[in-house]
């Protein structure tokens, strides 16, 4: 994941749902590496996983997109996955692993700002490992982003 993408700049919207949780698991930074801004490369840790599918940026007791615009789905598709995770007992600062499918790489490097914000307005600043993947397109014919989720719940 690109070293800005989703944590880059300013500070976490008034409400953040999980602002600066700690998180219960090991970052993994191999010695000598530069330093990953807004994701990890890699965690450890043990518990019961929560498994969430990809999860899109639209409504998802509707089907309806509300917006086009690449953050309002990504923000909306974090949304989702983070409903998914409490139903089954999990947090955000649980999230040991996102992978991202987009359709439009140069839109994402665009909208990185947005996309930092509306993330730390969901997520807040805890940043598992994550991979983003540009795929030709998704099921859905709107859809901008894809987000699948693992996260480790401690024993």
């Amino acid at each position: 994941m690109s070293g800005e993408a989703a944590g880059s700049g300013g500070a976490a919207k008034p409400g953040a749902q999980e602002v600066r949780a700690a998180s219960p698991h090991q970052l993994l930074q191999p010695e000598g590496w530069s330093a990953p801004l807004g994701y990890a490369n890699g965690v450890a840790g043990r518990g019961r996983a929560v498994f969430v599918a990809g999860q899109v940026g639209w409504n998802p007791q509707s089907e309806i997109f509300a917006s086009d615009d690449l953050a309002a789905q990504v923000e909306q598709a974090l949304r989702n996955v983070v409903a998914v995770l409490r139903t089954g007992g999990a947090l955000p600062h649980h999230l040991v692993r996102l992978t991202w499918y987009i359709t439009d790489g140069d839109a994402y490097i665009e909208s990185r700002a947005a996309i930092g914000a509306a993330y730390r307005a969901v997520v807040g600043r805890h940043f598992p490992a994550m991979s983003v993947v540009v795929v030709e397109s998704l099921l859905e014919p709107r859809a901008k982003v894809e987000i699948e989720a693992t996260a480790l719940v401690p024993e």
